[in-house]
């Protein structure tokens, strides 16, 4: 059983960009023996099911074409664990702008 996934919801697509051997001579060869692939985020521009070919519009405003994969995927980067010596740098920096008035 497959369900549609309506138009304007946010998703994430899949897309070869250049497949395994068709990549510029300049890329290593280990790299050139893998495929150029894309993962975009968006949101649907026509219903579309999971795992098959759709058209999303992205927050920049393109159109991409690629396969659903995710619906509403989420933002899994992060910024690294934090740096003890600037963890108490805003509260500090607050006070000193107090004391100058």
């Amino acid at each position: 059983m497959t369900e549609d996934v309506d138009k304007g919801t946010w998703v994430e697509i899949h897309g070869v960009v250049l497949p395994a051997g068709e990549r510029a001579a300049q890329v290593p060869d280990d790299t050139r023996k893998v495929a150029l692939e894309m993962r975009a985020k968006g949101f649907l521009t026509t219903a579309a099911v999971m795992g098959e070919e759709t058209e999303i519009l992205t927050v920049a405003g393109r159109c991409l074409r690629g396969t659903l994969v995710v619906v509403n995927p989420a933002y899994l980067h992060g910024f690294g664990a934090p740096i003890p010596e600037l963890v108490s740098i805003g509260g500090e920096v607050r006070a000193m702008l107090q004391r100058r008035g």
